[in-house]
């Protein structure tokens, strides 16, 4: 990963409602969940929600696919895996000793089913 990517990444979480948007369908997994449900998890507005997937979407942190007249968005597994490994890499040198197995984070989520 490159550091524009990351850097775009980081920037799409910097934001309440979007970090807490990554959360929830991070716990939701390659199912996802529909734009309406997620507004209203999070409890903002339908047009708002749509800004900050637009948002995270962009970065690379969540796709999104139409199934009859909703949309779902889940997050792009592939994607945090990259980012994580790119914030770690370098993590103590290499020695888990000191910092445990940080790499290891980015492999507790199987591979995104198809």
């Amino acid at each position: 990963m490159e550091s524009t990517h990351a850097i775009k990444a980081l920037a799409a979480l910097a934001q309440e409602h979007r970090l807490a948007v990554f959360r929830l369908l991070v716990a939701q997994g390659p199912t996802g969940l529909p734009a309406g449900e997620i507004a209203k998890t999070i409890g903002i507005s339908a047009s708002g929600m749509s800004f900050h997937l637009a948002q995270l979407e962009h970065a690379g942190l969540v796709r999104s696919w139409r199934r009859q007249r909703r949309i779902y968005y889940a997050v792009e597994i592939e994607n945090v895996r990259r980012l994580l490994a790119f914030l770690t890499q370098d993590c103590c040198q290499g020695r888990p000793d000191i910092c445990g197995d940080i790499g290891a984070l980015a492999q507790v989520c199987g591979p995104e089913e198809a």
